[in-house]
Parts: C-alpha cells; structure tokens; sequence
C-alpha cells in the first residue's frame, strides 16, 4: 500500500471530506473528479493511480490524496483509514464514504472461475466495503459534522442473473449490510448519539470497462450476454461523468439516509 497526496496546494482549506474507492477508472474516477469540483478534499482508494485526477487536481489546486491500495486484502487499508482520520481535525462540515470498488470476474458460473477469483471479487465487493465502513464510522464517532456511508450497490444485487453469481451475491450482502448499519445508526440516534446516515444506491447502466467485459462474455457461459450487448446498441449506457453527477446530486439530498436501498433512477 502507497499513501501521497496530490503536489497541489489547495487554493482554499476544504471544508468536506470525501472517501471514494474504486478512484481511479470509471465510475469512483468521475465521483472522484466532481467531489475535487465541489472543494472537497478526496481521499482515492484504489489499487492503481489516476493520472488524470492527478493532473486536474494539480492544475487547479484541488486538495486531493491517492491511496494505493489493493482492496482484496481490505484489512491494512481499513486500518490505515482509521489511524489517519484520527490525525485529522474534527472541524469539517461534513464526511462521506463512497464504497464504490467492485469486481466482476469472467462472465459465467461459479465452477468456471478459480477459487481465488472469485474470494478477490466478494473481497474487494463486500469485505471492504464492511471494514472500510467500520473504521470510518469508529474513528468519527465523535465528529459533529454530517457523516453519510454511500454504497454503490446494483440492481444485480436485488435481482439474480446467471453468470454473475459471484458479483450478485457481493451487492446483496451490500445492500443488507447497509440495511443493518442503517438500524444500528438509527439506534444510536434514539439515544441522542451522533448517527451517520447509510444508502446503498443502485446507480444505472453506466458505460464502464465492466460493461465491455459483460458483452465480451461466452453466451455459452453467460446467457445474458446479448442483453448487455443491446444496452451498448441501443444507447442505453449512460456516461460516467453524467452518473456521478446524478449519485453526487442524490448524495446532497436533505433526505439522503430516510430510504436505505434506493436506485439513482426513481430520484
């Protein structure tokens, strides 16, 4: 694991701190990018590094870290986060964890992958998302600020689809993990202790690298294949940039935390 912050220096103090896993492609880049627009600082998490957040944080002198971590060993990062949000000051205005990393291995059923596959997959899927949302809930129990847990869930996880096992069974213990984190949050607040507010939201169909991987699938393995290949045809993808602006817009809702599973397309 490897910690720098961007060589920028912030044009003004941020006065909201934004995590986002998954930072550096896709979909955690471009929540990433616009959380920097918003004056945030942005902690990155993600096993590789974004050259292109870097340099648009450099040239505007936008507060922004990368973590290099790989999140199917979660442990150490998790345990990295909570030693440094302790160093931090508890002044900020708000905090937000974005669990957004997510594997899909090859397309198909379950005895095609190897087991190491598919232990990464539910690792960086479910495993971090817990331990990740543990520390960050733990090392600013006392924080007064505004403290929200977004998970990036997805409609496969409320809903089965063969060839995907592995990634649907990650987004429902997802989901029902923000369900119960949302009661225990909830608990906390009926005693007049701070309380974070949990979401996992299903965010669309997003033109991703892991959607060319699903229309690359074997039809043999992956009878769903053709389906993901129409999205991609018939323009149904929506962009990354235009997704993390509709999840950014649901996160800033006065209302965020009332509906735990929601979807970014009934907002």
């Amino acid at each position: 694991m490897s910690t720098s912050p961007s060589t920028a220096t912030p044009a003004a103090s941020p006065r909201s701190l934004t995590i986002v896993t998954g930072s550096s492609r896709g979909l955690g880049e471009a929540l990433a990018r616009q959380s920097l627009e918003a004056g945030h600082l942005v902690v990155g998490i993600a096993r590789g590094r974004s050259e292109a957040l870097e340099r648009f944080a450099h040239e505007r002198g936008l507060a922004l870290q990368q973590w290099q971590a790989d999140l199917a060993n979660p442990l150490a990062i998790a345990q990295h986060l909570a030693d440094w949000l302790r160093t931090q000051p508890r002044d900020w205005e708000s905090a937000t964890l974005i669990n957004n990393a997510g594997v899909v291995p090859s397309p198909g059923p379950i005895d095609g992958e190897t087991l190491e596959a598919l232990s990464s997959a539910m690792r960086v899927g479910l495993e971090a998302t817990l331990l990740l949302s543990a520390a960050f809930l733990d090392a600013t129990r006392d924080w007064p600020a505004g403290r929200k847990v977004l998970n990036i869930s997805s409609g496969l996880g409320r809903r089965a689809m063969a060839g995907s096992a592995v990634y649907c069974a990650a987004k429902a213990g997802m989901d029902n993990l923000s369900r119960a984190m949302a009661l225990d949050e909830e608990h906390k607040a009926s005693r007049g202790e701070p309380a974070a507010r949990v979401v996992s939201l299903a965010p669309g169909i997003i033109d991703t690298d892991m959607q060319a991987q699903l229309r690359g699938g074997d039809a043999a393995k992956f009878p769903d294949r053709d389906r993901f290949a129409a999205f991609k045809a018939e323009g149904q993808l929506v962009s990354a940039e235009d997704t993390a602006a509709r999840v950014l817009k649901f996160l800033a809702r006065n209302d965020f935390g009332q509906q735990v599973l929601a979807d970014v397309r009934d907002a």
